[in-house]
């Protein structure tokens, strides 16, 4: 059953948000496991890729965008599916993935933006719906 997690942050700004994936899929990456981040456009996938460049300055996160390298150890892009199976999918779109029965772990970030966490609280019921048992983590 893959195991779906909540990470919930106290704040509405969108760039804790990207960093909090950013150091999540660093997080997963350095335990071996596949990670891919699903944007929720091309514009906030391109912001991730530069952000996992710079947010750790001591440290490197390899990763691409999933149409230059879907092999990536992070592959950064929206609804394909993913390279490697059983890996962590880090959800910053809005709605659920296509592709969550691929992962054994999905991470959904949640911020204070109402729209969002309104969003956000749907994707918790759906998970349940689906048979799901979701948790909460506050960050």
């Amino acid at each position: 059953m893959v195991r779906i997690e909540f990470y919930v942050l106290s704040t509405a700004l969108p760039g804790d948000r990207l960093r909090a994936a950013c150091q999540l899929a660093m997080k997963a990456w350095r335990a071996g496991l596949p990670v891919f981040v699903r944007g929720s456009d091309a514009q906030q996938c391109a912001e991730l890729d530069e952000l996992l460049w710079r947010f750790k300055a001591e440290s490197f996160v390899p990763h691409n965008l999933y149409q230059d390298d879907p092999q990536a150890p992070v592959a950064i892009g929206l609804d394909e599916e993913p390279a490697s199976a059983q890996g962590v999918l880090i959800n910053l779109g809005s709605t659920l993935s296509p592709q969550v029965e691929r992962f054994s772990r999905v991470i959904e970030i949640v911020n204070q933006e109402p729209d969002l966490l309104a969003a956000c609280r749907e994707n918790f019921r759906s998970y349940r719906q689906r048979g799901y048992d979701p948790k909460r983590v506050e960050l």
